[in-house]
């Protein structure tokens, strides 16, 4: 599988089998963390073997159920802080699915204080990813058609669709796709985060998404 097929056939999934994840799965992602770090300025971390985080009654009413391991996104608490972690977070949600695991990006729906969680003077807790082998492959979502989430003058050029196309396969918070991107006249894309929950964490995964698709040879962000 590659990202583009990873894209398509991951959706989120919050029930586990009670099966460890190999050692060399662990540690591909475990490098690739700590790569994205360092890349994206945050603290990712990789829990493994803990229960407890999704041992709570916001976890059981979330519908979770065998977690035991999970990417814990936390980074210095300034401006962009929930982009990146979207954003790299989603490069660790699709190379989970290139080796075989499932995933659910949570932000709510499990416990803070049980959770196995490092936060340094300064940083900020996002969100957490849970992570295993699933006992489905989740099902897919209606989304909103292409034209509610782009703007374009004239004729869209193949690269720019390409990229909505990815984008439309972002996972947002309760399916909310609050996010636009903009073809401005120069050829740069500008995208934005509608108001919504987590919509700055959304608007990080789908400029992945939108990049991946576009090819970043052909275009430039806007700031």
């Amino acid at each position: 599988m590659d990202v583009f097929e990873a894209m398509r056939a991951r959706h989120s999934v919050r029930q586990y089998l009670d099966r460890p994840i190999p050692a060399d799965v662990l540690a591909k992602l475990r490098a690739e963390a700590e790569a994205c770090s360092r890349e994206g300025h945050l603290h990712i971390q990789l829990v493994t073997d803990e229960p407890q985080a999704f041992d709570c009654a916001m976890a059981k009413y979330g519908s979770f159920s065998g977690v035991s391991d999970y990417i814990v996104l936390v980074g210095p608490d300034k401006d962009g802080l929930e982009e990146r972690a979207g954003y790299y977070g989603e490069l660790l949600v699709l190379l989970a699915q290139m080796l075989g695991l499932n995933t659910c990006w949570v932000g709510l729906t499990f416990s803070k204080k049980k959770a196995r969680i490092e936060i340094g003077p300064g940083e900020k807790l996002v969100l957490v990813i849970s992570l295993g082998y699933g006992a489905g492959q989740g099902t897919a979502h209606k989304g909103k058609p292409m034209e509610k989430l782009c703007r374009t003058d004239g004729d869209m050029p193949d690269w720019f669709r390409r990229g909505m196309e990815y984008a439309m396969l972002a996972p947002t918070a309760v399916n909310q796709q609050k996010f636009r991107f903009t073809l401005e006249p120069d050829g740069r894309v500008r995208a934005e985060a509608m108001k919504g929950p987590f919509s700055k964490v959304d608007l990080g995964i789908a400029k992945y998404h939108f990049e991946l698709g576009a090819g970043p040879e052909n275009f430039t962000w806007a700031e």
